[in-house]
């Protein structure tokens, strides 16, 4: 067998972090394979910044969301064992929120991503960590986690997300967003 895959996985199941294999397809995995996705996409947006201090912001959530897709991938019985968000993390995620959105203008109206590379893709990981949110939130809401600064975290983290994207822009000499309606960039 490689080191690269078992094929335990072939009939399309996963084992969770405890003794319990579902469906690849259940909302379990559903919900921390997404919270990958988002991860990933923050990611792209981490190697597209030009700022050292983004980046680092940056790299402490992704390694946030690891913890949080551990909790996600445990059995009931183990989440504690995996628990690394707490309110805690969610109060430094929200004062990063805060000294970030301090920095730029909010937009009274709509806008639609792209004005720049970075801004793009925090934009881009803004639409997955909501995709997430909605995985998560079934989860809470049917008692199969337990965690509400699961939902909390990612919560902030798209908000986080949107005010990177107008950061980076700003950054990068775009005085006004694009607007979703037209008449204005």
């Amino acid at each position: 067998m490689s080191d690269f895959f078992t094929g335990r996985g072939d009939d399309g199941s996963t084992s969770l972090l405890g003794d319990e294999r579902v469906r690849k397809d259940s909302p379990r995995p559903e919900a921390y394979g997404t919270v990958d996705e988002a991860s990933a996409a923050l990611g792209m947006a981490r190697a597209s910044t030009g700022s050292e201090t983004v980046a680092n912001v940056t790299m402490t959530i992704q390694r946030d969301l690891y913890g949080l897709m551990a909790e996600l991938a445990a059995t009931p019985e183990n989440a504690d064992t995996f628990r690394t968000i707490d309110e805690a993390r969610v109060d430094w995620l929200e004062s990063q929120l805060i000294a970030f959105g301090d920095e730029i203008e909010m937009p009274k109206e709509f806008v639609v991503g792209g004005d720049s590379v970075a801004g793009a893709h925090f934009d881009l990981a803004r639409t997955v960590v909501r995709r997430a949110e909605r995985a998560v939130t079934g989860l809470i809401l049917s008692g199969d986690v337990e965690n509400q600064q699961l939902l909390r975290y990612l919560n902030r983290l798209s908000s986080f997300c949107f005010v990177l994207a107008l950061w980076e822009n700003q950054h990068a000499g775009i005085s006004r967003p694009s607007l979703a309606k037209d008449g204005g960039h």
